[in-house]
């Protein structure tokens, strides 16, 4: 099968490009990257870009898809097509199922689920401990063979150093990645919002933006020790990024990602009580979003992702403090980042950086790319069409997205698994 790209502004994050040209692809590769006006192969299936944005497909690390347990909330064909919906090609999903993904067995079926059902790319992370309890640590090796690309307890953190400081040695010997949620986890657990005026006068139980510090920082030394492969899944505050530098400095090797949410949103957000606002960690300051923003676009945070977490109505539909955390993502996740990309926060190229060129390169995958050779995982999208978010045309079979009603500008068109189209634009 031969595809070409005909008429689009290329996006290329590996070279910090956007630039006018066209794509050739065979069968599920990129052939060629050519100029605007290369002629057409005769054999190849022309597809008319229309002046709009052609980029590597979003990599996006940390999706809950809630198979086993709770697949009401979300499944993996439910999941699969929001996610085609939204420019996601790959996403790497988390192990906090009921039960967890600790074992090769339970791994095997979720990779079997995601094959049968699923139109992107799928690939599973597995758990750090045994039932994600801190305790003790997983068959590392046993769930690399069975394809795990990284290991995560996702918000169950570690608690237990000496426990920790083995899995993450183990991992080393591997070499496998470990993927954390740096927080204190005695300060932020019960926690509904972050510390300050906001929280007091709206009454919630909060936690100090220091507990991502202290938890990070405790992560840091341990990295020092046993020289692992680490990423923070969510860095949020500006207290924690000089920690952050100082580890880069020192040339551990550690990489960072933050979620769409706390980049594009903050703790006034959640205004009068709304939990489709509630997020973990918590919602934070103005300063923090926009600290968090500039450490996007000088590199030092690497990866953008979704966070994508179903919750049913039942869970979301409760007082603030009781109400369960997190918010589906996976289709609103490209429109939310255009937000910075239209206030002139973050040029295209930075951002297509962290959406896709940064977590392929960090889970040593080949996608992410728009070069020869790479797979032709690509999405097509208009920058500036305007839309209203209508929460319940979401794909998703949970719906809690905090941008439901809020003006947006930026949708997909296409997009393109190893050059199969697997979501068009009616």
């Amino acid at each position: 099968m031969t595809l070409f790209f005909t008429n689009a502004r290329v996006i290329n994050p590996e070279a910090g490009t956007v630039s006018p040209g066209a794509l050739l692809v065979k069968n599920g590769v990129i052939d060629s990257v050519l100029p605007a006006d290369a002629p057409a192969p005769k054999e190849a299936e022309v597809i008319d870009c229309l002046g709009k944005y052609l980029a590597p497909g979003i990599v996006d690390i940390g999706v809950k898809v809630c198979e086993p347990g709770e697949r009401h909330k979300e499944s993996y064909k439910s999941a699969g097509l929001a996610a085609a919906a939204g420019g996601v090609t790959t996403i790497i999903t988390r192990p906090d199922t009921t039960p967890a993904i600790d074992t090769p067995e339970g791994l095997e079926f979720v990779t079997r689920r995601a094959q049968a059902d699923a139109p992107v790319n799928v690939l599973p992370m597995a758990a750090l401990t045994k039932g994600r309890a801190g305790r003790e640590m997983v068959e590392i090796g046993f769930l690399q063979d069975a394809g795990a690309v990284a290991f995560t307890d996702c918000d169950h953190v570690v608690s237990d150093t000496k426990v920790l400081t083995r899995a993450l040695t183990y991992a080393r010997s591997c070499g496998a990645l470990v993927i954390a949620h740096p927080q204190e986890p005695i300060l932020s657990k019960g926690a509904a919002a972050t510390s300050g005026k906001f929280a007091v006068l709206r009454g919630l139980p909060a936690v100090s933006s220091m507990a991502e510090r202290m938890g990070l920082d405790r992560d840091i030394a341990l990295l020092e020790m046993t020289g692992a492969k680490y990423h923070a899944d969510q860095i949020t505050t500006a207290r924690a990024l000089p920690a952050l530098q100082r580890a880069k400095n020192n040339g551990l090797d550690i990489t960072a990602g933050t979620s769409i949410h706390h980049l594009t949103l903050n703790e006034l957000d959640v205004a009068d009580y709304r939990t489709f606002f509630k997020v973990k960690p918590p919602l934070r300051s103005e300063e923090d979003r926009l600290a968090v923003v500039d450490a996007v676009r000088s590199g030092l945070i690497d990866t953008i992702s979704s966070m994508h977490t179903p919750q049913d109505e039942e869970s979301k539909r409760l007082p603030f403090e009781e109400a369960a955390a997190g918010a589906v993502a996976l289709e609103t996740l490209l429109p939310a980042a255009l937000r910075l990309y239209h206030s002139d926060l973050l040029d295209l190229p930075t951002l297509f950086k962290a959406l896709s060129y940064n977590p392929a390169q960090r889970l040593g995958l080949a996608s992410g790319r728009v070069a020869e050779g790479a797979p032709a995982d690509l999405v097509l999208f208009d920058a500036d069409v305007p839309f209203v978010l209508d929460r319940f045309k979401l794909r998703s079979k949970s719906q809690n997205t905090p941008f439901d009603g809020a003006r947006m500008q930026g949708k997909v068109l296409a997009t393109f698994v190893a050059g199969h189209s697997v979501y068009a634009r009616d």
